[in-house]
């Protein structure tokens, strides 16, 4: 390796830093504080919205390529799609926030294998998102056990 790299140390701090609210929705949700279920739902709502976040990612990517073809901007669109889709549960009043948190999480830590399918990413930017999806997708799954025990 030639020592270059094509993020910054903000980039990395900052993509850390975004475990953060997952981090403090999870505590929330072990207190046993009334905010339990405010974490909870605070804690899906953080994670759809990253979720959806990394499938504007690969659309951009498909773009910047120049390469990307339908079944780009097909799995592009996946995340958001999947994200409103395990939000159903909880607006029919059905079984939630449990499942929901621990499909959503199971989403996210196999999210880098398509990163790696579309082969648009640089080895460093795979680097920091495998190790960022492992923290996310650890700690929703984590956040929807708890659910499961609390709700």
């Amino acid at each position: 390796m030639d020592g270059k790299t094509s993020l910054t140390p903000a980039s990395r701090w900052l993509g850390y830093a975004g475990l953060l609210p997952q981090i403090i929705c999870l505590a929330l949700a072990v207190s046993g504080s009334e905010y339990r279920f405010s974490a909870l739902s605070g804690g899906y709502a953080y994670a759809a919205a990253i979720f959806s976040f990394l499938g504007g990612v690969w659309w951009g990517q498909a773009i910047a390529s120049g390469k990307g073809g339908a079944g780009s901007y097909l799995l592009a669109v996946m995340p958001s799609l999947l994200a409103v889709a395990l939000f159903l549960p909880w607006s029919f009043g059905w079984d939630w926030p449990g499942p929901a948190l621990i499909y959503l999480g199971a989403l996210i830590l196999a999210s880098p294998l398509v990163d790696r399918a579309l082969g648009y990413a640089a080895k460093d930017f795979m680097r920091l998102r495998v190790q960022l999806s492992v923290g996310l997708g650890t700690l929703t799954i984590l956040l929807g056990f708890v659910a499961e025990a609390i709700v």
